[in-house]
């Protein structure tokens, strides 16, 4: 299988020079690094979706796609003379190597736990940022600020929480979420509806969320595509009830549509249970 994989990967390399090259497609050929940004954002996107469906067909296909997007990326770099694929490949296996030294390290311990592996992970990662000499050396440095903003609010809490900056029950930020909702009620009131103060306050409210999340092991970017699914299907539910009823949502009120929302919360899902939460 692994020589398969090596085969076909290099047919995919070739494929991708074709289709850049002097007779290849005008589409592709018009690509830069900067133009492919949203697309390698929808495939990443188009992954998690296939990911959270547990189809793996679909996965099948997006892990191409989201292979292809990263020889393209690699193509563009070799024509401008930075770097190759095999560079890239080189890269990461350098990177895993190094970074699992309970592995390979021939002195190392493989008798680690996942926590013990992650934290190891990190203090080797901290390590070679302050052996790159980066311009700004702070233990925050190399979060992205394109990273969407739920994401990144979760990488700066853990990695400040790997210093020791964190709290130490997961009760004790629960109640700092709980103070930050008093205080957004306490803007909102004070502005008379939305104001910078409201929005800052709303913002603290998510950043102690994603604490909170942190705290209990739960990604919050993928609690929360869970949470929209589940909306997304008992709002659908709801407006299948409504059109067999004869009338639209507007002839309705609050009290009628949540009625129907009770009902879709206890209808059974695909996977053989009732759904729960609000």
């Amino acid at each position: 299988m692994s020589e398969r994989a090596g085969e076909r990967f290099q047919q995919l390399v070739g494929i991708m020079r074709t289709l850049r090259s002097e007779h290849g497609c005008a589409w592709d050929r018009q690509q830069t690094l900067k133009t492919l940004r949203p697309f390698v954002l929808q495939e990443t996107y188009e992954l998690l979706d296939a990911l959270d469906r547990d189809d793996h067909d679909a996965l099948k296909g997006e892990l191409g796609d989201f292979l292809f997007e990263a020889v393209f990326l690699a193509q563009i770099c070799e024509e401008e003379g930075r770097f190759s694929i095999a560079d890239s490949i080189q890269a990461i296996a350098d990177k895993l190597i190094r970074r699992h030294p309970h592995i390979f390290d021939p002195d190392g311990k493989a008798a680690l736990t996942p926590t013990e592996v992650k934290q190891q992970w990190e203090e080797i990662k901290a390590r070679e940022r302050k052996d790159a000499a980066e311009t700004e050396q702070t233990v925050l440095s190399g979060v992205p600020r394109s990273m969407p903003s739920l994401l990144r609010a979760y990488e700066l809490s853990t990695r400040a929480a790997q210093v020791g900056f964190d709290w130490v029950k997961t009760d004790d930020v629960i109640d700092k979420a709980e103070e930050e909702i008093r205080e957004l009620r306490e803007a909102v009131a004070d502005g008379g509806g939305k104001s910078a103060e409201a929005e800052e306050e709303f913002g603290d409210l998510l950043f102690a969320l994603v604490n909170v999340a942190r705290k209990l092991g739960i990604e919050p970017e993928a609690a929360l595509r869970v949470a929209n699914d589940k909306f997304q299907r008992r709002f659908d539910d709801v407006e299948r009830q409504v059109a067999a009823s004869g009338k639209r949502f507007r002839d309705l009120t609050l009290d009628q549509l949540e009625q129907h929302w009770q009902i879709a919360k206890v209808r059974r899902t695909g996977h053989g249970g009732t759904e729960t939460g609000s």
